[in-house]
């Protein structure tokens, strides 16, 4: 596996690995709000600061991390390859290049939040909602 940056004709490969992700992880979103977040997301990796790609030996895009003010504001994999270290790789990229010091994480997401603490990330505030308004608590977390 390797990082690279990600192309602007990748956008729809990663907004596809985006909901293959958030389909096999966050179980509590609902079909009605994959429909409201995937324009969003689609829209936002053109307008991301500082976004990265993991590549499979083939050069296929199978994750990215996006990170904007030092804050990750995404990462996400192709769940056939979770577990692999992938995600431990594109997040110390972000510390390296991208200086990332803080991640906001679903907290009904306990492997993600437990992933993060792994790496060094603690509790720091709560949210009741995400940024869209919906009840989906948000675990800010901060290395």
């Amino acid at each position: 596996m390797e990082i690279s940056d990600i192309r602007p004709d990748e956008y729809d490969r990663a907004a596809e690995l985006w909901e293959a992700s958030v389909r096999a992880t966050h179980t509590f979103v609902t079909e009605a709000d994959l429909d409201v977040f995937r324009p969003l997301v689609r829209a936002s990796f053109g307008q991301i600061a500082q976004l990265a790609g993991l590549r499979a030996g083939d050069g296929l895009l199978i994750g990215f991390i996006g990170v904007q003010d030092e804050n990750v504001e995404m990462l996400f994999l192709d769940p056939a390859y979770r577990g692999l270290g992938g995600g431990s790789l594109l997040l110390k990229h972000a510390f390296a290049h991208f200086a990332a010091t803080s991640v906001d994480v679903n907290e009904q997401n306990p492997q993600a939040v437990g992933f993060y603490e792994h790496h060094g990330f603690r509790f720091a505030s709560r949210s009741e909602h995400d940024s869209t308004g919906k009840p989906y608590p948000i675990l800010h977390l901060r290395l």
